[in-house]
């Protein structure tokens, strides 16, 4: 699926759904599930790697594992989901070339057919409008940006006036340098429903409130397979519980 599609959803009113994948077997739930995109986000650097942040994952790191959720899809190609690729920490912020190469290998060496970049900054919007230039999709992130947890932290973003018009200009700028949508993150619910109107892009919120043009999830969050869940994101199922007592159960009987 071309990233163009996702803007013909919002045109028809048709809910866009995202959802994580770090590896084969989740990219195969994934598309199992039908979600209509697949995204390899950075988040794998805790879900996957075990660190506290998203900042020490690799563009490397990135790779393999996009390679890896390329190799756990068993549709044909052209009903596969659209595989986008979080950009890791430094791998832009460092100018446009640097990222221009990052971004390339992600799309000419994985299943990856576009990218995400955080925030929308004067240098940020340069590098997503060379990206552009160079025929590379891209999806951009506004909200809680997690590359930035060392100045913004986890709490919620854009509570007061000035966050607000600030953000909705970020997204204003975003849509004019090409990006094909834009994820909001814990904002509140009106920032997502008046750019959801104002933009002809389509707005994808987690933890933005439920008048957006698609939703986002960490599956693993979903799943309930993490030790910490986020405010925004209620697990359907205690997966992480469920797995324990699986298999202690079949330790136990090894044992007896």
């Amino acid at each position: 699926m071309l990233s163009t599609e996702l803007t013909r959803f919002k045109e028809i009113g048709r809910v866009i759904t995202i959802l994580t994948a770090w590896d084969s077997i989740s990219a195969s739930f994934v598309e199992a599930a039908g979600a209509d995109v697949v995204l390899v986000g950075d988040s794998l650097a805790m879900v996957a790697l075990g660190h506290s942040t998203t900042l020490p994952v690799t563009l490397e790191q990135m790779l393999h594992h996009t390679q890896a959720v390329g190799r756990g899809f068993s549709n044909a190609p052209e009903k596969q989901p659209l595989v986008v690729c979080d950009l890791p920490f430094l791998s832009y912020q460092c100018g446009e070339d640097k990222a221009v190469s990052a971004a390339g290998t992600l799309l000419k060496h994985s299943c990856a057919s576009a990218v995400k970049i955080e925030g929308a900054e004067t240098e940020t919007l340069l590098v997503i409008q060379r990206l552009i230039r160079m025929g590379i999709p891209v999806m951009g992130h506004l909200g809680l940006t997690p590359q930035s947890v060392h100045q913004l932290g986890y709490k919620r973003q854009a509570e007061n006036k000035n966050g607000q018009d600030k953000l909705f200009h970020q997204a204003i700028q975003l849509e004019k340098a090409g990006c094909f949508s834009i994820v909001l993150e814990h904002v509140p619910n009106e920032i997502s429903r008046k750019l959801k109107v104002d933009l002809k892009i389509p707005i994808i919120g987690i933890g933005a409130g439920n008048d957006c043009d698609g939703q986002i999830r960490v599956t693993a969050d979903l799943l309930g397979l993490t030790k910490k869940q986020p405010p925004f994101a209620k697990p359907l199922i205690s997966g992480r519980q469920i797995c324990i007592d699986a298999l202690k159960g079949w330790v136990q009987s090894q044992r007896s």
